[in-house]
């Protein structure tokens, strides 16, 4: 039996694996909305007290109109997508420049580079540096410069309200906007060093990570491997012997002694796939696709016997051709569905309900209870890790986990990554009374799949060629 060598496939794949996790789309929207607050927070105070106590000439309106812009976008962006949002690149990217702009006009209208808080331009350029990747950061600190560069040239004038202009030497002027090029520049690359060698770091802990998972798997097989071998062996050693001494004996009848030639060569065979499985093994196509309704059903096998009773109903809408659908049997989609499965049946009070649907161009899965569902104030952040519900005596429902919070982050992070949208909320309004509320009155949660995400087209053969294990 082969074992992998270090430095190979196995390094490579789980350098594949943290690589992608590290530049995934883990950016929250509130992380950045919050530090947007810290700012306009700031602004008016600086603009309010540069105002008043500092008799500084402001043109208020066209200020707290800038500010205003910020704080419109902000309740935007509470209001339209949820807190536990995690921004894509390019979302992330424009965020970052609509920040940047921002400051750029607001230090236009208040003196430009004259203003001691242009400093602040470098803010956004720098969290570019650390959370986005390397074509959106260069983007973003060249845009940056940019907008330093018109500031310098082109800005209202800095004055007191007795007509005296604030200004600084053109010496100086020079130097803040060399000194915030070079900030721009020095830190977006001290940034992204220390970000890249975090990365460079998952990445490794990734590639450890598959290495003892593969090398625990092939000690498995080869231990399943030697123990067939050493039971098999005498007996096909005795299988052997004895159809060659029936081969010699039989010599005269051809007959009979082509069928003892075929029973040594059978037992020759059996013993050169014994050798060869520790180096190879099947690779079984059908486990790789399965009806759309075995899969759910193979998600929730775990739980069936859990006390509560698990309802399933397919609604075939339709589609392309009435038949169910066969997806890839990935084991993302099925994990991620039997967390939240155990989620709901650890919270119902005695039902789940598990339906499955398909168009011709989705396909959903819809997971509900009647439970008491999620805290209103908290669906918003439904998805965030380490989220714990308590009761109102302070005590977790379910003592025997952490949380609720850590099983739904996993599910809904293996779910995306299969093309899938996650939606939760409630079955019934909170104020409704026992008697009013309906069957499926807990937490309601909804998968759907674009059809050409999963969907796979039935193969014939069931099992393919040996395959090296590489590495």
């Amino acid at each position: 039996m082969t074992t992998p060598a270090p430095g190979t496939d196995i390094q490579s794949e789980g350098a594949e694996i943290g690589a992608h996790i590290a530049h995934s789309e883990w950016v929250r929207l509130r992380t950045l909305v919050l530090l947007r607050w810290m700012a306009i927070s700031g602004q008016v105070v600086a603009i309010l007290v540069a105002s008043t106590y500092y008799d500084v000439d402001l043109d208020l309106v066209l200020c707290l109109l800038v500010v205003g812009a910020a704080v419109a976008v902000n309740f935007f962006s509470a209001l339209v997508y949820p807190g536990s949002k995690r921004l894509t690149e390019t979302e992330a990217m424009l965020t970052l420049l609509f920040d940047t702009s921002q400051l750029a006009l607001l230090l236009f209208l208040t003196g430009g580079l004259n203003n001691p808080f242009a400093l602040l331009i470098l803010a956004p350029a720098t969290i570019a540096a650390t959370a986005l990747q390397t074509r959106a950061t260069v983007f973003l600190g060249a845009a940056t410069i940019t907008l330093v560069t018109i500031l310098a040239f082109i800005h209202l004038p800095l004055r007191l309200k007795d007509g005296a202009e604030i200004s600084v030497p053109p010496i100086f002027g020079f130097g803040f906007w060399l000194a915030i090029v070079i900030g721009v520049v020095f830190l977006g690359l001290y940034a992204r060093r220390v970000a890249s060698e975090i990365h460079s770091m998952g990445a490794a802990l990734f590639a450890t990570q598959a290495a003892l998972a593969r090398e625990q798997k092939l000690t498995d097989l080869g231990g399943v491997i030697a123990a067939a071998a050493h039971e098999l062996g005498t007996p096909l050693a005795t299988i052997k012997l004895v159809s060659t001494e029936l081969a010699a004996e039989l010599a005269e009848d051809s007959d009979l002694q082509a069928d003892a030639e075929l029973i040594r060569q059978q037992a020759d065979r059996c013993r050169d796939i014994l050798r060869s499985m520790g180096r190879a093994g099947k690779d079984d196509l059908h486990l790789r696709s399965a009806p759309f309704a075995a899969v759910i059903r193979e998600a929730a096998e775990p739980h069936l016997n859990r006390g509560k009773a698990l309802h399933f109903r397919l609604h075939d809408e339709p589609a392309r051709d009435g038949s169910q659908p066969t997806i890839a049997r990935k084991p993302e989609i099925v994990h991620g569905l039997r967390n939240l499965i155990q989620n709901a049946v650890d919270f119902a009070h005695g039902n789940v309900w598990i339906d499955a649907s398909w168009t011709d161009r989705s396909l959903a899965v819809t997971i509900a209870d009647d439970g008491d569902g999620f805290p209103p104030q908290m669906i918003g952040r439904i998805g965030d890790p380490l989220f714990r519900r308590k009761r109102e005596d302070g005590q977790v429902r379910r003592p025997e986990y952490e949380g609720m919070g850590l099983g739904l982050f996993i599910a809904k992070t293996l779910l995306e990554r299969t093309g899938a949208i996650l939606s939760f909320r409630n079955g019934a309004d909170p104020f409704l009374s026992e008697e009013e509320r309906p069957d499926r009155s807990g937490a309601n949660i909804e998968v759907v799949w674009p059809r050409d995400q999963i969907e796979m087209v039935a193969k014939t053969g069931g099992l393919g060629d040996n395959q090296p294990v590489l590495g």
